[in-house]
């Protein structure tokens, strides 16, 4: 089951450093930049994962996940649903702790799949909500 209790979210919150945000654009009006540029600003390591950009937001761009050249915790999805289990997969081979399902994304067979690896999944949350609710 994807992770609903805000104790466990804002643990993982605060204890992870480094965030993959797949789908990053450069475009103002869309979220995934918006939230990239925030969750730099509050002092995470920020890699922006889209293969049709080089930078997003002053940042190198990576084409993938496995491109990533650290370590990542967080996973923060901005593609849609049916993409996910791409994704997830990725995520699991990339080694991150955590697959973070934006508002409306919501993929259950992708969500088992990242639990039997050993992920933590939250599901259709918005991390700069959470962030800003939890985090102080």
């Amino acid at each position: 089951m994807p992770i609903e209790n805000d104790k466990i979210i804002k643990e993982i919150l605060e204890e992870s450093k480094t965030i993959a945000v797949v789908g990053a654009s450069p475009k103002p009006w869309r979220d995934s930049g918006r939230i990239a540029e925030f969750l730099s600003r509050a002092g995470y390591n920020v890699y922006p994962v889209n293969p049709n950009y080089e930078e997003v937001l002053g940042m190198k761009c990576y084409p993938d996940l496995k491109s990533v050249p650290v370590p990542i915790d967080i996973v923060d999805v901005f593609r849609n649903s049916s993409e996910v289990g791409t994704i997830v997969a990725e995520t699991i081979a990339a080694g991150a702790k955590t697959v973070w399902l934006q508002l409306g994304i919501v993929n259950e067979a992708a969500a088992m799949e990242a639990e039997s690896a050993g992920l933590n999944v939250i599901m259709d949350h918005c991390i700069l909500v959470d962030h800003r609710r939890l985090v102080r």
